[in-house]
């Protein structure tokens, strides 16, 4: 039996990124402004992905990385509570665990991060595009097939001194991660939606607790109803799709009323095969709008696409942390 939180005082736990901090302060004091009294402690856990940052995620294990001790730290019961950017965690989270609220969404959307700015038709010929996201690339590679896509990882801060540095011409980064972070600037040339479909639950944070626990029940009064839908219709659809296998994939959902609006995106490694497809339903039943897309998605070519990658190599997707 995992111990109960002490009374008065919930522990959180976070990676150690700006960014992760950032997010995880956000929850901690909106719980704290909830429940007078309450005190939230932070305890920053290692991730595999923040301790091999200089390696590529594919072969470590893609997507999970960054959020398997902080979910054992939760079952042990050393912690309370975890924020999550929840574009990083599984659509099928371990026994025991749940997602107990997610706040109100973020802009999804990706931004174009240039020295000057530039919009995507602006970049020079050939220019040297810097992600570490293969659904960012193959989508933008489908608008400038003459962009040099280079592969990049660490945090925020990091990617920014080498686009300083003059390492490449342009990098993608999420607006939401750069607006909690109080970078996003001048620099950043925000990239339509419509055209380059976000990471399942990208802009969005998910708190995970232990099931049934005291604190799934402090953290309802946190859970923003709209943009809980939205990525239940996504992550819906990212199960349905293989759940573990991550493949090039962009999924946006949009609850307008009582109304819900997908949107996917599919390709295979070289954006030479790619499915963008889109399905609608009652926002009350966003599993059901997910499903009915992934199986359109896998009957318009996705489960070829699907099969291939999997074969080709190991689990991988937009792991990119936001």
């Amino acid at each position: 039996m995992t111990p109960a939180p002490a009374a008065g005082r919930l522990r959180l736990g976070t990676r150690g990124s700006a960014l992760a901090r950032t997010q995880a302060g956000l929850v901690a004091r909106a719980l704290e402004r909830l429940h007078p009294g309450l005190r939230v402690e932070e305890q920053v856990l290692s991730t595999r992905g923040d301790r091999e940052a200089d390696r590529p995620l594919a072969p470590l294990g893609g997507k999970g990385l960054f959020v398997r001790e902080i979910e054992q730290a939760l079952l042990a019961g050393e912690i309370d509570l975890a924020v999550h950017s929840l574009k990083d965690l599984p659509a099928e989270l371990p026994p025991g665990l749940a997602l107990a609220a997610v706040p109100e969404r973020a802009d999804p959307a990706d931004a174009l991060v240039s020295p000057r700015g530039d919009a995507l038709h602006e970049l020079p010929p050939a220019a040297r595009v810097a992600t570490g996201s293969p659904r960012r690339a193959q989508q933008l590679r489908l608008l400038r097939a003459d962009l040099d896509f280079v592969p990049l990882r660490g945090n925020v801060d990091t990617r920014l001194r080498r686009l300083e540095a003059g390492d490449f011409e342009a990098l993608v980064l999420a607006v939401a991660g750069l607006t909690r972070l109080g970078r996003l600037d001048s620099r950043a040339w925000r990239l339509d939606p419509a055209s380059c479909i976000p990471a399942p639950g990208q802009g969005a944070l998910g708190i995970e607790v232990r099931s049934g626990s005291k604190a799934e029940e402090m953290l309802r009064g946190l859970h923003h109803e709209a943009s809980g839908l939205e990525v239940r219709a996504e992550r819906a659809l990212v199960q349905r799709l293989g759940g573990g296998c991550q493949v090039p994939l962009g999924a946006l959902a949009r609850v307008h009323g009582d109304h819900l609006r997908l949107t996917a995106f599919l390709a295979d490694d070289a954006a030479e095969r790619w499915v963008r497809e889109a399905a609608e339903g009652e926002a009350a039943r966003p599993e059901e709008v997910g499903r009915r897309l992934a199986d359109r998605i896998l009957g318009a070519g996705g489960e070829d696409i699907v099969r291939a990658l999997s074969q080709r190599r190991p689990a991988d997707g937009d792991t990119e942390p936001e």
